[in-house]
C-alpha cells in the first residue's frame, strides 16, 4: 500500500511545489535554480506524505494538506542545505548527489536555504494551497515557526554539533533527536490535521503521541542505516556519524537493542491511533514503513 500511496502523494506535492521556483525576474534566476535543485532533487517526501496522511485521517481530501505539505518539505530542505555546509556537516553528497553547496557554491547555499525557509511560511499563507480560514493559516504558522526553530528543530541541530565527541546517556540523546528530527515530523503531523479543520483537540493529542513514536522511531532507524547500509543505497555518506564520533542509538543501546527500540517505537505510534477508523490506515503504513525503510 504504501508504495502506490507514497507516489501519488510525492506526485501531487512535486505538482505544488514546482509552483514556487519560478524567478520573477533574471537576476535571481540562479538563486531559484539552487532553491529547486534542493528540493527537487529526490527524497522520500515523509514529511508531505505525513501531512497528507493526517488530513485524510480526519475525513478530509489531501489536497487541502497541498500547502502544509510544501511548508513541511521546504523547510525540511532548507535544514540539509544548510547542515551539509562545511561549517556544519561538510557533506558532500545528498540523495545521491552533489550537495546543493558543491553544485553551486557556499554562498548561494546559504542564501538558497534562506529562501526556502521564507517560501515555506508564504506556502501556508497562500490561499490557493492553503483554503483554510485566517484563524487556522495563523495556528498552522505558530506550529511551523516553533517546529522550526531554536525551540525545535534548530535547537536540536545546535545540540548535536556541541555533542560531537561527548558520550550522552539515552535521555539526553532522545531530547536532542525530538528537537533536531522530530519537532518537524510532528509538526508535519500536526499541520495536516489542522488543514483539514475538523482536528478536536482529542485528535491532535493522539497525533502528537503518533507523531512524537515515529519522529523518535526515525532517527533510531536513521542510526541503524549509518551502520548497515552503504553509501550507494542511503545516497549520502554511510558511516558518516562514526567517522565524526557522534552520539547515536547503536552504539548508546547496541545495533540488536536499537533495532528493538525501533519496533517498540512503531508499535507506540500504532497504539496512538486506535481511536481511529480506517481513513488512518496511511498514517499507519508510515508508522511501518519509517523502521523498515531502506534508507
Amino acid at each position: 500500500m504504501i508504495g502506490a500511496y507514497q507516489a501519488s502523494s510525492q506526485a501531487r506535492v512535486d505538482a505544488a511545489l514546482e509552483q514556487l521556483f519560478v524567478a520573477p525576474s533574471a537576476e535571481l534566476a540562479r538563486l531559484y535554480e539552487a532553491m529547486r535543485y534542493s528540493v527537487m532533487n529526490g527524497g522520500k517526501r515523509v514529511r508531505p506524505l505525513l501531512a497528507y496522511a493526517a488530513c485524510q485521517a480526519l475525513g478530509v481530501a489531501p489536497e487541502q494538506a497541498n500547502g502544509a505539505a510544501c511548508a513541511v518539505e521546504l523547510i525540511h530542505a532548507y535544514s540539509l542545505v544548510h547542515d551539509d555546509l562545511p561549517a556544519m556537516d561538510d557533506d558532500d553528497l545528498r540523495r545521491g548527489q552533489p550537495t546543493t553547496h558543491k553544485k553551486f557554491d557556499e554562498a548561494c547555499a546559504i542564501l538558497a536555504g534562506d529562501g526556502l525557509q521564507s517560501l515555506a511560511f508564504g506556502a501556508l499563507l497562500d490561499t490557493q494551497l492553503s483554503p483554510q480560514s485566517d484563524t487556522i493559516r495563523l495556528q498552522m504558522v505558530q506550529a511551523l515557526a516553533l517546529a522550526a526553530g531554536p525551540a525545535g528543530m534548530v535547537g536540536g541541530q545546535a545540540i548535536d554539533l556541541g555533542s560531537v565527541g561527548l558520550k550522552l546517556d539515552q535521555k539526553a540523546l532522545e531530547y536532542m533527536h525530538r528537537h533536531k528530527t522530530g519537532a518537524l515530523i510532528e509538526a508535519s503531523v500536526k499541520l495536516g490535521a489542522l488543514a483539514s479543520a475538523r482536528a478536536t483537540a482529542a485528535d491532535l493529542a493522539a497525533l502528537q503521541q503518533y507523531a512524537q513514536a515515529i519522529g523518535l522511531a526515525f532517527q533510531v532507524q536513521d542510526d541503524i542505516l549509518d551502520v548497515e547500509s552503504d553509501t550507494e543505497t542511503l545516497g549520502k555518506r554511510q558511516g558518516a556519524d562514526i567517522a565524526r564520533d557522534k552520539p547515536t542509538y547503536p552504539a548508546l543501546l547496541g545495533l540488536e537493542a536499537a533495532k528493538a527500540y525501533a519496533l517498540e517505537l512503531r508499535d507506540q505510534a500504532l497504539t496512538a491511533l486506535q481511536g481511529f477508523g480506517e481513513a488512518a490506515e496511511p498514517l499507519r503504513a508510515l508508522a511501518r514503513y519509517i523502521v523498515e525503510r531502506k534508507n
